[in-house]
């Protein structure tokens, strides 16, 4: 996974409570083995028409809210079954930051597991920037380490992330790559009970 310090990206609002992640990666999709993918089946139910075109009035759909890379959503986001594939999804479709109000607990440990930073901020703070995201372009810069978010019109807020998971972020690792910087002790363990247990 790539890390990062900061983060400058188009953010797009999706202004609806209880977004379940049945809906950010409907159950028909989760066949499949890979983990890359999945971003053209995400939000499938309202993103397409039963004719399989677009649906126009999808938020994501529209043309200006196009490469959005920063989603702001509302209360509850990502609630539902536990499965991995939605932060998948979102990440696939394009997302490395997500804000809302309240998150799932589940979704919001799977989002920093996969590299994508699940942010929560206060409600009349999200409501803002729901608001000022109508208006594209709308840009915000995410500071990883000072663990801010602003935008050009003089919004600024502070957001709480665990030690581990900045860390975690920063760097771009994930729980495997965390366990190979700890090889040689590993080995070491592993061939002192070999030994052990050959006496």
């Amino acid at each position: 996974m790539s890390g990062f310090k900061k983060f400058v990206g188009k953010a797009a609002a999706m202004d609806r409570a209880n977004v379940d992640t049945d809906q950010i990666i409907p159950k028909q999709f989760l066949k499949r083995i890979e983990k890359t993918g999945f971003g053209k089946f995400a939000f499938f139910d309202w993103r397409y028409n039963k004719d399989g075109g677009p649906n126009p009035d999808f938020e994501l759909n529209y043309p200006e809210n196009q490469g959005a890379s920063i989603l702001i959503a509302n209360k509850n986001f990502g609630c539902g079954s536990s499965r991995e594939h939605a932060p998948w999804a979102l990440d696939d479709y394009g997302f490395k930051v997500v804000i809302a109000p309240s998150f799932a607990d589940i979704f919001y440990q799977n989002c920093l597991k996969n590299g994508m930073l699940p942010i929560q901020l206060e409600t009349d703070k999200v409501e803002y920037l729901l608001k000022a995201a109508k208006n594209q372009p709308y840009n915000l810069e995410v500071d990883l380490e000072e663990e801010t978010i602003a935008d050009d019109s003089g919004f600024k807020a502070s957001f709480a992330i665990h030690p581990y998971w900045k860390k975690m972020l920063v760097n771009g690792w994930d729980e495997i790559e965390i366990t190979l910087q700890y090889d040689q002790s590993i080995e070491a363990y592993e061939k002192h009970k070999a030994e052990v247990s050959v006496l």
